[in-house]
């Protein structure tokens, strides 16, 4: 990045923010006439640049003037009396801070430590208190690390988004970036644990849909044992299934209302601490007044073993949930148990599902499986009588007749969606191998990106909370 080397509120600084505003100002009372595209291509580029760099040297002077302010120190004194350990102050140091217009800037403040060594050899680190205040973590301004963040959430990989990023004029290492975007969502994580998950939205009297599915990524999973002859852990690329759920609202029609931004949000570490989270963003929302909760998904065992324990600790009511096996994963089973039936022609398979996809769609799931024994013979007996035993397992959860009378969704098809533009566009594809830690980063950032709450994200990100520096 580039660097201004003067210190804020010296005659320097000043002298080059009036040189600037002089040149800004002379295009504006003088302007010439272009000839060409290149002309106008290199006015356009000066005067962009002039003013980024009068935005830093802006910057900087109000982040200056607010940590020499009475009121930021006073702000730290309570944080220093209030922090979990006690801190030591050591002197005004100076620190390079990257601002959001492409520039470094040199500022002077606080440093503090914790007092007492770690491990009883290193110390502990130091952070700029006054710094934190502002948001300034990483070196890095909230804008600037909200927006790599948001670039590396939105594009294929982190290299494309210092691609990005070098065309705006800010030139960062890979790893810096990297280091930037990670501890944006670690905090954002932390923050959301520490100071609740900042949702305002109200659902009383709503009809919210809740469903949840499982992707696939590799993780690398480091080998126990003696490393390459560079030094390197030999690791394994292991498939794992991060799981994601998302929270919508539907209209009288069955239609996803638009002025309720979806909720979605995804963990690798077991479907465990996944409905540990649900349970905390539908407890926030208020889901209780809810009118209709509708909880939609495949048939997977981890999800319905655990739907009970959810809707009990929510303390919802029985006529206010309904549990539905998504339709057309139904129907994709129907499709396996004719497959098996070799004898039969590609015609009498396609007549069969038909006949049985219109009783499914009907709620008549007895007949369904009625139909499944009937031809549960042969060779393939023991894969037919698998493929009958989840008709009989969820049979309570295809009451699809009910819910389409409820004008609700008989799908999942927003979760395979979300599966989809969450997981395998970004972290999934040949040859890409995740750290548990860094997938779970990406996830979060790109969950809350695609369902529009960015903004929700920033705000969570920018809180301050001792606990999570302690």
């Amino acid at each position: 990045m580039k660097t201004i080397q003067a210190v804020p509120g010296s005659e320097g600084y000043r002298a080059r923010i009036k040189e600037i505003e002089d040149r800004l100002r002379a295009y504006r009372d003088n302007p010439c006439v272009l000839q060409s595209p290149e002309e106008l291509k290199n006015v356009e580029r000066e005067i962009r640049g002039l003013a980024e760099e009068l935005a830093a040297l802006t910057t900087g002077q109000q982040i200056q003037h607010t940590l020499d302010s009475e009121q930021l120190q006073e702000v730290q004194d309570k944080l220093v009396a209030e922090w979990p350990n006690r801190l030591q102050n050591h002197e005004r140091t100076g620190v390079w801070i990257r601002t959001a217009s492409g520039y470094e800037i040199w500022i002077e403040a606080r440093y503090f430590r914790r007092t007492g060594r770690r491990w009883g050899t290193k110390w502990y680190p130091g952070f700029y208190l006054g710094l934190l205040v502002l948001g300034i973590d990483e070196r890095c301004t909230p804008g600037l690390a909200a927006e790599v963040s948001l670039l590396a959430a939105m594009l294929g990989s982190l290299a494309e988004a210092r691609e990005v990023l070098a065309e705006r004029g800010i030139e960062l290492g890979l790893n810096l970036l990297r280091r930037i975007t990670y501890r944006f969502a670690q905090k954002v994580r932390l923050n959301q644990q520490l100071a609740g998950l900042g949702l305002d939205e109200q659902i009383e009297g709503r009809r919210v849909v809740v469903s949840m599915d499982g992707g696939r990524l590799r993780l690398k999973e480091n080998k126990r044992g003696r490393k390459t002859a560079k030094g390197r852990s030999r690791y394994q690329g292991a498939w794992r299934e991060p799981k994601l759920f998302i929270v919508y609202v539907v209209d009288a029609d069955g239609k996803m209302e638009r002025s309720f931004m979806p909720i979605m949000d995804a963990m690798i570490r077991g479907p465990d601490r996944l409905f540990s989270l649900l349970r905390n963003y539908l407890a926030q929302l208020g889901i209780g007044a809810a009118d209709q909760v509708l909880l939609v998904a495949e048939g997977a065992r981890w999800i319905w073993n655990r739907i009970t324990g959810l809707v009990q600790r929510l303390g919802l009511k029985a006529e206010q949930v309904h549990e539905l096996i998504d339709f057309y994963h139904a129907v994709e089973h129907l499709g396996k148990v004719a497959g098996l039936r070799k004898r039969w022609t590609a015609k009498q398979r396609k007549r069969w599902v038909r006949k049985h996809r219109r009783l499914l769609r009907q709620g008549r799931v007895e007949e369904v499986i009625a139909a499944v024994k009937e031809i549960c013979r042969g060779r393939n007996s023991g894969a037919i009588r698998t493929e009958r035993d989840y008709f009989v397992r969820n049979s309570a959860r295809m009451a699809y007749d009910r819910i389409r009378t409820l004008k609700l969704p008989i799908g999942s098809g927003r979760v395979e969606s979300a599966i989809r533009r969450v997981v395998n566009l970004r972290l999934k594809g040949p040859c890409i191998f995740w750290c548990k830690e860094n997938a779970e980063a990406i996830l979060l950032l790109r969950c809350y990106w695609k369902a529009g709450r960015w903004n929700q994200l920033k705000n969570r990100a920018n809180l301050l909370i001792p606990e999570a520096y302690a």
